[in-house]
């Protein structure tokens, strides 16, 4: 008999004679009841299934169980629960970052080791300053949480609770200027998250554009 040992939220589960095709995922929700993650694609490409494992966000739905034994998992449930929430899911309720819910989890997650790199002056993507990455930009902000979709599109405020909870970790960590978060002055961070227009689209916008041309005469 083999068993399978898994340390989720600080509290240890053993798990015996565990097919070893079993995903990550599918170990939390089916055999453990720990439903916080969720079952969005079930391929990588959503998000909703983010959790932490060694402090590092990873799709439970790519990994396989048995790959994990030993390491240090956390759920949206070891993060905080209704009754002591974390700072951050705290943030996300006061912002109304969410609307239907089903992601949220996979966003906290996610944005929880964002803040951790961030603090670590990890560079993404995007960073000029590789030396100096500035992490409170929305621009910042955005790339490292592009992995995460939320469908009912409440990107906005998910980059406003992230960004106050930032301000907070980076003020109190050191002596950083605060951050004044006015998604006025940003006219394209929604953008970063939105999805690229379609051909259709272009071509639509094309028509509309070129028939407004030839309708704006009027009389002379």
């Amino acid at each position: 008999m083999s068993t399978l040992t898994l340390t989720i939220n600080k509290q240890d589960y053993q798990l015996d004679n565990l097919d070893l095709r079993t995903t990550l995922l599918d170990v939390c929700r089916q055999h453990l009841k720990i439903t916080g993650p969720k079952k969005g694609c079930d391929h990588g490409q959503c998000g909703a299934c983010t959790i932490l494992i060694n402090g590092r966000r990873v799709n439970a739905c790519l990994t396989l169980a048995v790959m994990h034994d030993g390491d240090d998992i956390t759920t949206i449930e070891g993060i905080g629960m209704p009754e002591s929430l974390s700072a951050l899911q705290q943030a996300f309720k006061d912002n109304d970052a969410f609307q239907c819910g089903y992601c949220t989890p996979g966003q906290i997650c996610s944005a929880t080791a964002l803040i951790d790199e961030i603090k670590q002056n990890w560079p993404s993507h995007v960073t000029t300053d590789l030396q100096n990455p500035d992490g409170l930009l929305v621009q910042e902000i955005a790339e490292r949480m592009s992995g995460n979709i939320c469908r009912c599109s409440a990107y906005p405020n998910i980059i406003k609770a992230i960004s106050q909870v930032l301000e907070n970790e980076i003020t109190n960590n050191a002596s950083a200027e605060p951050l004044n978060m006015d998604l006025a002055q940003y006219p394209d961070s929604i953008g970063i998250w939105s999805p690229p227009p379609s051909e259709a689209q272009l071509s639509s916008q094309a028509t509309n554009h070129s028939t407004i041309n030839n309708t704006s005469g009027g009389r002379s």
